[in-house]
């Protein structure tokens, strides 16, 4: 048997060096200089020499509640995450269920549902504008031909600006969900709905004691990534409402935008994006030791 020689291994590193160098050029060093950033005071336009080592003020002003626009973010980001997840993934099932067990052309209706999610985002915030304009948009025409005299100024409206976010964020993602849920579908052995139906057990009693249990690894995945996407969420609200009418729409990512691009204060930027991936972080961590309780994987 031949020994293999030490050129083996500096060939190996030869072939993993690309990959070596990317990571640390892309992922270590991006994030060891946010770290570092986010304990100084730094307005980039000024050079490298206009920073200013400040410790743990920044995190301090952002958790000591004294940055009323980081305030605002937090509790955005929050309650977009608690919507639009959930409502997601119910609306989600429910259709993946429907095409799959109560439909003809299932590929058709995968592809149609997809669309939004694959659609530039652009086009797709512009046409919501459009469609939901104050004055002479197609839906509140139709709601004052209803009888409704004020219909909702959706985006410029700072009571209806978020919720009207969150329509357009479950309405992109909708698609993902169906295609997601529809594959875990059809791993689902059909004897165990044979058996439920033989059983006597009613349409509804089938999802919720057969589908939703043999689905909950699906749904766990689909969770998992829906709350890390809901607290990076940006595009959507760039393009439509640039974090206002106000506060009223401004979430973390936007925030940190907000503090890097307009503002020139880098350090509170990167302070921001720790506290974010933290929080992530967290609600993962949770996320990932609350699944024995509620996540069936078929033996």
């Amino acid at each position: 048997m031949r020994k293999r020689g030490g050129g083996d291994g500096v060939t190996a590193f030869f072939f993993i060096l690309p990959c070596m160098l990317g990571f640390l050029a892309f992922i270590v060093f991006p994030a060891v200089s946010s770290l570092l950033l986010s304990f100084v005071e730094w307005n980039f336009l000024g050079g490298f020499g206009a920073i200013r080592w400040v410790g743990f003020d920044n995190f301090a002003k952002l958790l000591g509640g004294r940055d009323v626009w980081f305030n605002d973010a937090i509790r955005n980001t929050l309650i977009f995450s608690v919507v639009t997840v959930p409502a997601g993934l119910a609306l989600g099932l429910a259709i993946a269920a429907l095409i799959h067990r109560h439909t003809y052309a299932p590929d058709f209706l995968k592809a149609v549902a997809f669309i939004p999610y694959i659609s530039s985002i652009v086009a797709s915030v512009v046409v919501w504008q459009v469609v939901l304009q104050p004055s002479y948009g197609p839906i509140n025409t139709i709601l004052r031909s209803m009888g409704l005299a004020n219909p909702p100024k959706w985006f410029v409206d700072p009571k209806w600006a978020l919720p009207t976010l969150m329509l357009f964020q479950i309405w992109q993602t909708l698609g993902y969900n169906i295609v997601v849920f529809l594959a875990g579908l059809k791993g689902i052995s059909p004897e165990l709905y044979e058996a439920a139906a033989i059983d006597g057990a009613s349409e509804a009693r089938i999802f919720l004691s057969v589908t939703v249990p043999m689905i909950s690894p699906t749904m766990f995945f689909l969770s998992t990534m829906g709350v890390i996407s809901s607290f990076k969420v940006f595009d959507s609200i760039r393009l439509a409402t640039q974090g206002g009418p106000g506060r009223a729409t401004v979430v973390t990512a936007y925030y940190i935008y907000r503090e890097a691009f307009e503002m020139y204060r880098m350090g509170m930027a990167n302070a921001c994006a720790w506290v974010m991936f933290i929080l992530i972080f967290i609600v993962t961590m949770l996320q990932l030791r609350g699944q024995n309780r509620w996540v069936t994987y078929d033996a």
